[in-house]
């Protein structure tokens, strides 16, 4: 149906608002000098749109489910993650990426109903830090609302700021979404979406807990609101024309990545990734899963949403972007490292 309506276990620091802060003069300077800069035919059958749905109905997307890699022949690869570290040369790119986050004024950085209390230490717990007995929690309203039993289902770009408003929308309401990323020539999805929905316009929904399908970026963030959350859109995705122009000029600085297709290889499983809206860090990697087209299961993780615990839980700490690839068996933190697995696996050369 097409509905068209016009952490370690102990002390952890997690400061996205105050690095971003930080960021903010070398990030204004890197996207001035970046504007000046920027300048600016495989078809996917009805059969083959099927076929890749058919493989990917035998992933688990819980997100309790355990980690450890049952396929034979499979190992575990994790890294050691360090904490804020930027890799030599990637400042300016670091720097570039969390300028949308500023011009949007950190929409989507934090789950709906985000609060802080001060409560008595559980070292098991995730928290924003432990001390003296005690630790500083982060909480929201995510656990009042419904939520939907199979992630949305998400058709977008990273360089769309018509599709970061509905990003963001998400990470707000702390939702699970697979991604098929949609850049400029892609051979795959964006022409599964005009035989499916009419036209090549994104981004474009799906719910299949529903069987609502949209177009149109506010109709999409209104529904997602009215059905997994407190039915109200916050003031920073309802400000028409002004929502969508602050998001366009914060990807100034990125000069067009995550917009056009590399080729690649279609993975038989979509990846699995933890991830969300503000970080910068996690911008990056998203831009190269979108470049390649690969298909991808976002697990939510803005400040205030449960599934930091679930992170903590699985790995033993709290540190996004985490990536989980079950065609592979590879599991890594650190969005350096996680790109060049990215290049090195899946990217084709010509």
């Amino acid at each position: 149906v097409i509905a068209h309506r016009p952490t370690h276990k102990g002390s952890i620091l997690s400061s996205d608002t105050l690095f971003l802060i930080k960021m903010s003069t070398f990030t204004m300077q890197s996207a001035l000098k970046g504007s000046q800069l920027i300048q600016g035919s495989v078809q996917l059958s009805r059969n083959s749109v099927k076929a890749f749905s058919s493989s990917r109905k035998s992933f688990s997307i819980r997100a309790e489910e355990d980690t450890k890699t049952e396929q034979v022949g499979m190992t575990s690869t994790k890294n050691e993650p360090q904490r804020f570290v930027i890799r030599e040369g990637q400042a300016g790119n670091i720097a570039t990426a969390a300028l949308p986050s500023l011009l949007r004024a950190g929409s989507g950085m934090f789950c709906s109903g985000y609060n802080v209390s001060l409560d008595k230490d559980e070292p098991d717990m995730y928290a924003v830090f432990h001390m003296n007995g005690q630790m500083v929690s982060e909480k929201s309203k995510i656990s009042q609302f419904k939520r939907p039993a199979q992630p949305i289902e998400l058709y977008e770009f990273e360089g769309c700021p018509f599709c970061r408003k509905v990003r963001e929308a998400c990470a707000i309401l702390d939702l699970n979404v697979l991604f098929y990323p949609c850049p400029k020539d892609g051979p795959n999805f964006r022409e599964a979406i005009k035989i499916e929905g009419g036209k090549s316009m994104f981004p474009y929904m799906k719910d299949p807990n529903t069987g609502l399908a949209m177009y149109e970026s506010d109709d999409i963030i209104a529904y997602l609101f009215q059905e997994y959350g407190s039915g109200e859109v916050p003031l920073t995705l309802r400000l028409g024309m002004a929502t969508a122009i602050t998001a366009g000029l914060g990807m100034i600085g990125r000069m067009g990545k995550g917009s056009s297709y590399r080729p690649a290889k279609m993975p038989e499983q979509p990846l699995e990734y933890w991830g969300y809206e503000g970080s910068p860090f996690c911008k990056i990697v998203r831009e190269v899963l979108v470049e390649l087209e690969l298909p991808h299961i976002q697990y939510g993780c803005a400040r205030g949403s449960p599934q930091r615990q679930i992170l903590l839980e699985r790995t033993g700490r709290f540190q996004v972007p985490y990536l989980k690839d079950p065609n592979t068996g590879v599991e890594m933190f650190e969005s350096a490292d996680i790109i060049e697995y990215l290049e090195k696996t899946y990217a084709m050369t010509i």
